[in-house]
């Protein structure tokens, strides 16, 4: 039996969700760091960066949950005028990859803070610049020729830059350099990549955010297909209280604790959920 786990994008408030559903989960012996595979995209990098460090959950939970960072991250804005561009960019084609393309343009073309300054914030937020041992799947998307990758141990590539260019919000963050090229967040693929699971007999997926545009892949026929296949899947979203706390501003570093003990209280609600899918 294969268990992967799927850590979607959310931005700071995702990361704070995830590790309070995670911690919560593991305090009802749901334990979802015995994963044979994670996949993890943008703020579901980090989580799952950390996650397969073999650090205690506590650690990244109670990071989170007083909403204090050593990483030297601030708030940024991502709202409604921001997420309207990125939809604006990548909806006027039916060409997947096109439209990434056009996304990863409009990354290029923004004014955001030096690429160095950004890449000292995620390398304090992970727990080293090697790659854990168990299997960790980072996502990516090149921008000029919006070409979807996937960074693991076997990529040559150092996981402070894989996790820096699957946390590149378009127009937020700077691109990252690896090789030559400029990469921008997995998220422009699909905020949950949950197709990468496949091949897994059992699978939970976490998505803080789910939504889609244009032509970019839908979480439902992700989930449809590998059921298809003959897996089990449960997909948690944020419920009614998470969403509140999370707010509209997924960068709002202020928002991390409220996130962060939201996701850990949500963790009873599905707990009987997960463990029937995780085993």
């Amino acid at each position: 039996m294969t268990r992967a786990l799927v850590l979607g994008g959310g931005g700071v408030t995702g990361v704070a969700w995830e590790w309070g559903l995670i911690a919560g989960l593991a305090q009802r012996g749901v334990s979802l760091d015995a994963a044979d595979v994670v996949v993890g995209t943008s703020a579901g990098s980090v989580v799952g960066a950390q996650l397969r460090s073999g650090e205690p959950v506590s650690r990244w939970y109670d990071a989170e949950r007083v909403g204090g960072s050593t990483s030297g991250e601030v708030s940024a804005r991502f709202g409604v005028a921001q997420v309207a561009r990125l939809v604006w960019a990548g909806s006027w084609t039916r060409d997947e990859r096109r439209a990434r393309a056009r996304i990863g343009a409009l990354a290029l073309a923004a004014r955001t803070e030096p690429e160095e300054v950004r890449r000292a914030v995620i390398a304090a937020r992970l727990p080293g610049s090697g790659w854990p041992a168990g299997r960790l799947s980072v996502t990516a998307v090149e921008a000029v020729s919006g070409e979807f990758v996937v960074f693991d141990a076997g990529s040559g590539v150092s996981l402070v830059d894989a996790v820096g260019a699957s946390c590149a919000v378009p127009g937020v963050w700077p691109p990252v350099t690896i090789g030559g090229r400029r990469y921008v967040d997995g998220g422009v693929r699909s905020l949950v990549n949950a197709d990468l699971a496949a091949g897994a007999d059992r699978v939970v997926v976490v998505a803080p955010a789910s939504s889609s545009f244009g032509p970019m892949p839908r979480l439902s026929a992700q989930v449809a297909g590998l059921r298809a296949a003959g897996a089990r899947v449960v997909v948690v979203r944020p419920d009614r209280a998470a969403r509140a706390a999370i707010g509209r501003n997924v960068l709002d570093q202020g928002r991390r604790a409220g996130a962060a003990r939201a996701g850990f209280a949500q963790a009873g609600a599905v707990c009987a959920a997960v463990a029937a899918v995780w085993g």
